[in-house]
Order: structure tokens, then C-alpha cells, then sequence
């Protein structure tokens, strides 16, 4: 490659220096992926060591979601006042002390304080690494470094449920925190030694733009968590949080354009690709997390899987997104980067199609095809959205978009989960009324096995029948939902033939070493 070729990246390592700076950038960006769900698991056990309710102990979550969610908008003016290379490195060991003291947390508001602080320094990560992982990278390699960022992004939340069952089974629900230390500690020394500085633009703090944002950020993030929980629009709580939230979002839209120093980058919003690969994220990342969070849900309560088996039987999906990501980066060089989405959309719905042909006397197969089909489906998406929404910005503004980016994706992701979570509830309710009004004992709609072998009591009959009316039930909202979501995917699908062509850079397959 001569000095003058084109294809030279923002920040210029040495090989075996990138090869380390991104090993350990994606170290540390799994610590934070894994986070935002490993802990779920260890809920149960959490709520008797600390002595909390199962509605305080939901704090343990909604804290950390609404810190990450807060922290984030901030980051690329973090970045601009103190460095790329610094931000990150002091961020990894924040997240490090952060998870040693949720491990040793002994009272709920020690640990809801500690997930306050794990959140607010694992805000900051995600961009940054992605960001980092596209700048090291030259333009004919940046779509590879961008799938293999995007895999490890997506696969996380795909493991962490295993890991954490794991983890809490096996030794205590502590090391679901203590395993982040000694990662996260080799990974900080790491990055310290190895990143370079990057070129950010500085600027003025926007404190009252932070504000605005905060509480719209906060008042959503808390209503979308506890809206389940709270009966939604019946409770004060929630209508007084959305009604913030809404007020909010209203005040910065007006203030955006006219601060000196904006908290984000205007010139963003007028950015059409930027733009609209945002959009897209908020839309295709949301419905693929939200119907592998509702799966292991699915083979727990309704076919008693063990949560360690639950996580196996969705490692094909994992193994199948990453793979397709790496396909659909060489793909970027011939390929128009819409025909990929469009076709990665596609492939979504059919494996949403395979997800509502679910049975409670369905064996692993379907579960795992359906899943390997939706690992296709994401990974080609997303790898081209993620692509598209990077690429299209200046060196100087990529933190702020990456951190725009990710703000889109977390929102789209707390929308729909919720969304589906309600819609659950809700058909749960109307399923078991209308199964319950069709019964009648003896029409042969259902005969309980115990009526062949004695003369059990009414109560009894109707114990077991309840029992059968709610697993059914459950089993056909969960149908729903799965239904819902395709549809969804399937009106989105023209919308990416509307956005504007491109490709990466280069037009030969992508070059596995320089």
C-alpha cells in the first residue's frame, strides 16, 4: 500500500498493536453487554440476601438501565474533554469497582447505589468501543471490524442468561458481579498501554440540555420498567413518569437548535443516512432482543427447561448471527447495503413466521431452527445498519453518533420489550377468559385424566383445569406476540429500499490481514 492510498484509517497501529487494542476493546464491551441482562438470573437469589420484596428488588434493574440510559448522551463530550483513549480506560475500571461492590453488597440500597454506578460508567463503553473498533480500522476493513463488533453487541444477551444461572448455581449469586473484576482489570491496564489518542471535537458543557435530557430519559426508562408491574396507565406513578418523559422530549426539541453547545450533535439530525440507519436499529435490534428475551421465558414456564438449558438451546442463534455478520461485511463490498437490510428483514419475519408455529408438544429442533434463522436475519440486518450509521460521519463527530446510535438502539429496545411484556399480560388475561367460558366438562374439550381413575371433588376438577386453562393461555399470547412482531418487520421491510444506496469501500472481498 503506498503513503498515498485512500485506504488509511483515522488512527494508524501497527498491526499486532490493532489486533490487541481491538481484543481488548471487545473484552471490555462484553462486560458491559453481558451485564445489562446477566443479572436477571440472579434476581431470586438477590431478593432473600437482601432482605427485599419482589417489587424493591426490581430496582437492582430498573437502576442500572435508567443510569446507562442517562450516561450515554454525555459521552462524546466526555470524549472530546478528556480523550477516547481516557475515557475508556477510566470507564472500565469505574464498571470494575462498581461490579466488586454489587458483589459485596449486603443491604438493597448498597446495592441499587453500586448498579447506579455500574450503569453510569457502562454508558459510556458501548459507544466508545464502537467508535474506537471502526477508527483503528482502514475504510476497505472497517464493515469486517464493525460485524465482529456487532456480534459480540448481540451474542451477549443471547449467553449471559447461561452464565448467570451458571454462575449463581454453581457458586453464589455474588460472582455473577465478582467475574467482571479480574476482566475487567486486565482489560483497563490493556487499554492504557495500547490505544493511541483520537482527534475529538471539544465543546462546552450543556448543562441544561443534560437536564431536559435526563428527565426524559429517566421518566421513560422508569415508566417503560415498571409498567407491568404498575398496571401501566391505572397507576399515578406511571402516567405522572410518561407525562415528564413527554414534556421533556417536547422542551429539547425546541432547545436543541438553539444552544450554543448542544449535549448532542444537531448536525446529526440532519444527517438523512445517520438518520435512518437510527431509526431502523430502534426497530430491528428491538424486535430481535425482545423475542429472545421472551423464548427463555417460554421453555422455563411453559416446558420446565432448566435456565442453564434454556441458554444452550439458543446458542445456534448466537453462533448463526455472528457468522452472518461476518458474511454480510464482504458482502457490503458488492452488495447495495439496502438489499442486505431488506433481505435481513425478511429472514427475521420467517423465523417470527417459525416462532408462532410453537407447540407445548414441540421438541428442541424448532426451537433451535427458528433461532438459526433469526441469527441469519439479524446479523445481515444489523451489520449493514450499524455500517451505514458510523460510516456516514466525520471522525470528529463519530463518539456523539455512536452514542446517538446507541441511545436509539437502548430506546427501541426498553419500548418494544415492554410492549411485548404488556401484550403478554394482557392475552394471558383474554385467553383465560375465553378458554375458561368455552369449557365444559364432558363436551370433550377437556377431560381430565383423573376422572378415568376415581371421583376427585369439584375443587379438584377445578384446580386442574385452571391449571391446563393458563398454560394454554400463556402458550397462545406467546403466539401473539411472535405474530405481532412479523407483521412489524414485514411493514418495515420497504422502508429500507427508500434509504440511500451504498456500499463499502472497495470492491473486491474483504482482505483478512494487511
Amino acid at each position: 500500500m503506498s503513503a498515498t492510498s485512500p485506504d488509511q484509517p483515522a488512527v494508524h497501529l501497527p498491526p499486532a498493536q490493532k489486533a490487541m487494542a481491538t481484543l481488548l476493546v471487545m473484552g471490555a464491551t462484553m462486560l458491559v453487554v453481558l451485564d445489562s441482562t446477566i443479572a436477571n438470573v440472579a434476581i431470586p437469589h438477590m431478593q432473600a440476601a437482601l432482605g427485599a420484596t419482589p417489587d424493591t428488588v426490581a430496582w437492582v434493574l430498573t437502576s442500572y438501565i435508567t443510569a446507562t440510559a442517562v450516561g450515554t448522551p454525555i459521552t462524546g463530550w466526555l470524549a472530546g474533554r478528556f480523550g477516547r483513549g481516557r475515557l475508556f480506560w477510566i470507564s472500565i475500571l469505574g464498571f470494575t469497582a462498581a461490579s466488586a461492590l454489587c458483589g459485596m453488597a449486603v443491604t438493597l440500597p448498597m446495592m441499587v447505589a453500586a448498579r447506579v454506578i455500574q450503569g453510569a460508567f457502562g454508558a459510556f463503553l458501548i459507544p466508545l468501543s464502537q467508535s474506537i473498533v471502526y477508527d483503528i480500522n482502514a475504510p476497505s476493513q472497517q464493515a469486517r471490524a464493525l460485524a465482529i463488533w456487532g456480534a459480540g453487541v448481540m451474542a451477549g444477551p443471547i449467553i449471559a442468561p447461561m452464565i448467570g444461572g451458571y454462575l449463581a448455581d454453581v457458586f453464589n449469586w455474588r460472582w455473577v458481579f465478582f467475574v467482571n473484576v479480574p476482566v475487567g482489570l486486565l482489560c483497563a491496564l490493556g487499554v492504557f498501554l495500547v490505544l493511541p489518542r483520537f482527534p475529538d471535537a471539544r465543546r462546552g458543557f450543556d448543562l441544561i440540555g443534560f437536564l431536559i435530557i435526563a428527565v426524559a430519559l429517566c421518566g421513560l426508562q422508569l415508566a417503560l420498567d415498571r409498567g407491568t408491574q404498575e398496571d401501566w396507565l391505572a397507576s399515578p406513578e406511571i402516567i405522572v413518569e410518561l407525562g415528564l418523559s413527554a414534556a421533556a422530549f417536547w422542551m429539547l426539541a425546541f432547545y436543541l437548535p438553539m444552544a450554543r453547545h448542544p449535549i448532542l450533535a444537531t448536525s446529526l439530525f440532519r444527517n438523512p443516512t445517520f438518520l435512518t440507519a437510527s431509526m431502523m436499529v430502534f426497530f430491528i435490534l428491538a424486535i430481535s432482543t425482545a423475542s429472545s428475551a421472551l423464548v427463555p421465558s417460554l421453555l422455563q414456564n411453559l416446558m420446565g427447561y432448566p435456565v442453564s438449558t434454556a441458554g444452550i438451546v439458543l446458542i445456534p442463534r448466537g453462533v448463526a448471527l455472528a457468522l452472518a455478520m461476518l458474511v454480510g461485511a464482504r458482502l457490503m463490498k458488492t452488495v447495495d447495503n439496502r438489499l442486505l437490510i431488506f433481505a435481513g428483514l425478511g429472514i427475521l419475519a420467517w423465523s417470527l413466521e417459525l416462532h408462532s408455529q410453537f407447540t407445548l408438544q414441540m421438541d428442541r429442533d424448532l426451537v433451535i431452527w427458528s433461532g438459526v434463522v433469526m441469527g441469519i436475519g439479524s446479523g445481515l440486518a444489523m451489520g449493514s445498519v450499524n455500517f451505514m450509521a458510523i460510516s456516514s460521519t466525520t471522525v470528529e463527530l463519530r463518539t456523539d453518533a455512536a452514542a446517538l446510535y446507541g441511545l436509539f438502539r437502548s430506546i427501541g429496545q426498553a419500548v418494544v420489550i415492554a410492549i411485548a411484556t404488556a401484550l403478554l399480560a394482557h392475552n394471558l388475561q383474554v385467553g383465560h377468559a375465553e378458554l375458561g367460558s368455552a369449557l365444559r366438562i364432558g363436551n370433550g374439550a377437556f377431560v381430565p385424566s383423573q376422572l378415568m381413575v376415581g371421583a376427585p371433588s369439584g375443587e379438584v376438577v377445578a384446580r386442574i383445569a385452571d391449571v391446563e386453562i393458563n398454560r394454554q393461555a400463556l402458550m397462545i399470547a406467546y403466539l401473539n406476540d411472535f405474530w405481532l412482531m412479523k407483521w412489524a418487520l414485514i411493514i418495515l421491510m420497504p422502508f429500507a429500499l427508500l434509504m440511500r444506496s451504498s456500499r463499502a469501500p472497495g470492491g473486491a472481498p474483504l482482505v483478512v490481514s494487511e
